[in-house]
């Protein structure tokens, strides 16, 4: 039975480390971890609808890892296809709704093809959102969303001068329809953000493990939510404010 929590995270994003040591171990192809991966987003899933989780963004894949050897970039996109042509409809059923936050370019129309029916199959659901983090780089997100605010600013001729809001420049952020993240988790002991998520992440809590993540469980999503309520958000302000 799952403890009382006096809180819970409105939104919490994983950088889902550690396949490919977890493969390594165990003298496998790396491909193979991340398949055991994709079984722990099912866990990760199930447990966060359970508990009664509301967001949860995911780092699938970042700008970064098209530097990774093309055999296992295209193992990633291939099992990418597979799980969700699998999983699409319990994931459905469960009344989970599935996000896509991160660029389209270079992505295969195959692979944007099923992203979207994803999004459009899931789109009314409301029970859990999993926000996919595909080809994703927050500091990609951030230049792509200033220039799309300047251009927006040219087209409409508005706020020419004015300095830019924080506020503005959200609304051209992949994240818009999130919360900002308030426990964000690194499992497989790194203790690094990687460019995920930093604009959304300037006020959360940070969670560290040592466990890989196709080892991560329903246990370990409750360690981190335990960890989470114990601590006192201040956010730049004092205790007894």
């Amino acid at each position: 039975m799952v403890p009382v929590r006096p809180k819970l995270p409105r939104h919490v994003a994983v950088i889902m480390d550690g396949n490919g040591r977890w493969a390594t171990a165990k003298g496998l192809p790396r491909s193979q971890g991340h398949r055991a991966g994709a079984d722990a987003i099912d866990r990760l899933m199930d447990a966060s609808l359970s508990i009664g989780l509301e967001n949860v963004s995911l780092y699938a894949f970042s700008t970064e890892n098209w530097r990774r050897p093309i055999t296992e970039i295209r193992s990633i996109f291939d099992l990418l296809v597979e799980y969700i042509e699998s999983r699409l409809e319990p994931i459905a059923e469960k009344g989970i709704r599935i996000l896509h936050s991160g660029s389209r370019k270079r992505l295969s129309a195959k692979v944007l093809s099923k992203i979207d029916k994803a999004i459009e199959v899931t789109r009314k659901n409301r029970n859990l959102t999993v926000n996919f983090c595909l080809n994703y780089g927050s500091q990609e997100e951030l230049l792509s969303a200033f220039g799309k605010l300047l251009e927006d600013r040219q087209k409409k001729r508005i706020g020419r001068g004015k300095p830019v809001s924080a506020k503005e420049l959200e609304k051209y952020l992949y994240t818009y329809s999130l919360p900002p993240v308030d426990l964000l988790i690194r499992t497989a002991g790194e203790q690094r953000l990687s460019n995920f998520l930093l604009w959304q992440s300037a006020y959360a809590e940070l969670f560290f493990c040592d466990t890989l993540w196709p080892e991560f469980d329903r246990k370990s999503l409750e360690s981190a939510l335990d960890w989470f309520a114990g601590r006192t958000r201040k956010f730049g302000g004092l205790e007894n404010e």
